[in-house]
């Protein structure tokens, strides 16, 4: 198969905004890949993102103030790649494993305004409470190994998404999906579970 050069791939302009892209990478995060501007990177020192870590244009990466926390709040792991116009927003924890591939304007945070969910540890808060005056609900996210996210998806507070799963386009993840499984929808639920013995992804 012929190699293609970079300059005939992408073009003369093309190939200068690969540079000062690759440039502002290695500048950042060392061991990115390729970091596509432009970007929103907010709270960077509380953020890690591991070898081949790769972005489209458009994301928003940033940690909210939360005096609470010390240390990486956003840790992203090896071979990670997020499309075009992915927000990623922590308060306490996000966590992505390795090997991760993430589709375009996918949203994924920790926290929301208020408590929704009939917690018993946290009263509800009130809809005439303005939005902005209500205390943040805040709960840990983690994506682990292999895990494929499609376009449009929305991972809420306090998810668990299990290795090797896939979450199909427009779907909202609010519990947690177990690994090795197909889930859709809205909420998302699982339809699939790729069983092992015989090679194939079975309806649930």
């Amino acid at each position: 198969m012929e190699k293609i050069s970079v300059i005939r791939r992408y073009g003369f302009w093309g190939t200068l905004y690969l540079a000062k892209c690759t440039l502002f990478t290695k500048l950042n995060f060392r061991k990115a890949r390729l970091i596509r501007l432009p970007i929103d990177i907010r709270g960077k020192e509380f953020i890690k993102v591991g070898k081949g870590f790769t972005t489209g244009k458009y994301c928003r990466i940033d940690v909210t103030d939360n005096e609470t926390n010390a240390g990486k709040i956003i840790v992203i792991g090896n071979n990670v790649q997020i499309n075009d116009s992915v927000h990623i927003a922590a308060s306490k924890k996000v966590t992505i494993g390795n090997d991760v591939l993430i589709a375009s304007k996918v949203f994924i945070s920790d926290h929301n305004h208020g408590n929704y969910g009939g917690h018993a540890e946290l009263p509800q808060d009130s809809p005439l409470t303005k939005p902005q005056q209500r205390a943040p609900y805040i709960k840990p996210v983690t994506i682990e190994d292999n895990v494929w996210i499609g376009e449009f998806v929305s991972i809420l507070p306090g998810v668990t998404i299990g290795k090797g799963s896939i979450i199909g386009t427009m779907s909202v993840v609010n519990k947690d999906i177990p690994a090795y499984c197909i889930a859709v929808g809205v909420p998302a639920k699982v339809i699939k579970k790729f069983n092992f013995e015989n090679g194939i992804w079975e309806k649930i």
